[in-house]
């Protein structure tokens, strides 16, 4: 039944696929060749443009799965291209509204109240509609002036199906194109399906921006709206209302004042903050989700898609980013190899070789005009010749760089996010990857270490006990154990010696 009801959705979609000429998307994975085929059939009139303009107009056609899923695909070069994934970058999140009458009614089951006992007025309207939800102004009884997210009536419905039928074509790519296995499809979609059960709820969007609000909490030139937990449920989210301008209205901007060097200084500053500081950013930087407020001061927007980093992570990228800046590819190429995203078995002189031809181009531009986020793709392009495995992470920040930096390049041509962060960054990494830093790695290790040594005395006693009882082990193990009870009696003074040579390695390394 669920293979039936796969086949019988999948035939929709090439139809539409079709219809935009944009059938490339499943051919080209080799998923359904027969009915893709037979669907071929129809003389369907050609449509201009280029193939990710066609493939951008057919999942805005699909609806709300397929316009969130064509953004997380934007991400994916190493599966669609880049050609195609710059185009999908341009997908429209926005759909007819639905009712207020019916947003008042999913409030009310919501928060468990009538809408004039949560609000003193409450504008049907909506002034923004997207794939998942709509956002109305209202004023709470006490006077604020809030933004109410609420999710469309069914769409948690329409998005089980629809990732479904994704996750039944992600299988059947990775079984007809083998070398796509190391791409991931099924692992890119299991991703997606992540994200999206995220943002259906919208408590976890309601934390996300309490946590980057936290975390900006004593900077005046980057701010977050306030959650009105009160008001907030799964289904829908209340947060202060914020004015500004939108980010990317430069004449505006001016007009009101502000000088647009000094707004991509508090971006570029803001960006490099969660990035690096924090290993929480904001992943969907686009002009709609910026504002400048009066003072001059930058407004976030909608929190429901954010990227993380962990310590190791950003390390990572720093001194690639230091690398490739400094022109030391060996160095690079040693990171990639030490983080594992490029087995040992590879060339280490040709992977530098690479680098040196992804890094020379772009760092003989005019400083101005070098681009982090086109160094990142540029990167990405070389994953298939070194076997490197996908790492989602890392281009979820990539298409958040591309989006920055194209923001900053629009607001002020002239200036350069990465030469205002650069002092920034170059603190960072004396900081986390100076000796100082290895010092208190070292030592965090060593005590952590010492830390386990009772846990392992504890199950080597346990272990001696058993013995000792009569115990009958394996045969791997008894080779080990059996007959030798001798080195099991010095074993406190063999553990005893580890924990000496921990504790003299931290003082050495205090010296």
């Amino acid at each position: 039944m669920r293979i039936l009801r796969n086949l019988w959705r999948l035939l929709a979609i090439a139809w539409t696929l079709a219809r935009f000429d944009a059938l490339f998307l499943l051919r080209d994975a080799r998923i359904a060749p027969i009915l893709i085929n037979l669907v071929s059939l129809v003389p369907w009139p050609r449509r201009k443009g280029r193939p990710g303009e066609r493939l951008t107009a057919a999942f805005e056609a699909l609806g709300p799965t397929f316009i969130k899923f064509g953004q997380a695909l934007s991400t994916r070069p190493d599966l669609i291209g880049e050609a195609v994934a710059r185009d999908l970058t341009a997908l429209h999140d926005k759909l007819p509204p639905f009712p207020g009458r019916q947003a008042r009614a999913i409030i009310e089951a919501e928060l468990g109240k009538p809408i004039e006992a949560l609000f003193a007025t409450f504008d049907d309207e909506p002034i923004a509609a997207a794939s998942i939800a709509q956002v109305h102004f209202a004023i709470t009884a006490d006077g604020r002036e809030v933004a109410v997210k609420v999710l469309r009536p069914n769409v948690e419905r329409a998005f089980r199906r629809d990732l479904d039928l994704f996750f039944w074509l992600a299988s059947m790519a990775e079984r007809a194109m083998p070398s796509w296995r190391r791409l991931k499809p099924v692992e890119v979609v299991r991703t997606f399906a992540d994200t999206v059960a995220i943002e259906m709820d919208l408590r976890f969007e309601a934390a996300a921006a309490s946590e980057l609000g936290e975390n900006f909490a004593d900077d005046p030139d980057f701010r977050v709206p306030l959650i009105d937990w009160a008001r907030t449920g799964q289904r829908v989210l209340t947060l202060q209302r914020m004015a500004g301008i939108p980010i990317d209205e430069r004449e505006a901007l001016s007009a009101a004042g502000h000088d647009p060097r000094t707004i991509v200084k508090h971006a570029s500053t803001a960006f490099f903050n969660q990035v690096f500081r924090d290993g929480f950013f904001h992943a969907d930087l686009h002009p709609g989700n910026l504002m400048v407020a009066p003072d001059g001061g930058i407004v976030a927007l909608d929190f429901g898609i954010m990227g993380r980093l962990d310590r190791e992570t950003r390390r990572y990228i720093a001194e690639m980013l230091v690398g490739f800046l400094t022109g030391d590819y060996e160095r690079v190429a040693d990171v990639h190899f030490e983080a594992g995203f490029v087995p040992r078995t590879k060339s280490r002189e040709a992977f530098i070789q690479a680098l040196r031809s992804i890094g020379e181009p772009i760092l003989g531009r005019p400083l101005n005009e070098i681009s982090v986020a086109q160094l990142l793709a540029h990167l990405f392009k070389v994953t298939e010749t070194f076997e490197m495995e996908t790492q989602p992470h890392l281009l979820l920040l990539q298409k958040t760089l591309l989006m920055a930096e194209g923001l900053c390049r629009h607001l002020s041509p002239e200036e350069n996010m990465w030469l205002i962060a650069r002092p920034l960054i170059e603190s960072w990494v004396r900081v986390n990857l100076g000796r100082e830093a290895r010092l208190i790695e070292t030592v965090k290790d060593s005590f952590e270490a010492a830390r386990r040594l009772p846990k392992l005395i504890a199950r080597a006693e346990h272990l001696l006990g058993s013995l000792e009882r009569g115990v009958r082990f394996e045969p791997a193990t008894a080779r080990l154990v059996a007959g030798r009870r001798g080195r099991f009696t010095g074993l406190h003074a063999i553990l005893g010696v580890i924990a000496a040579l921990l504790a003299a390695l931290v003082i050495i390394q205090l010296i």
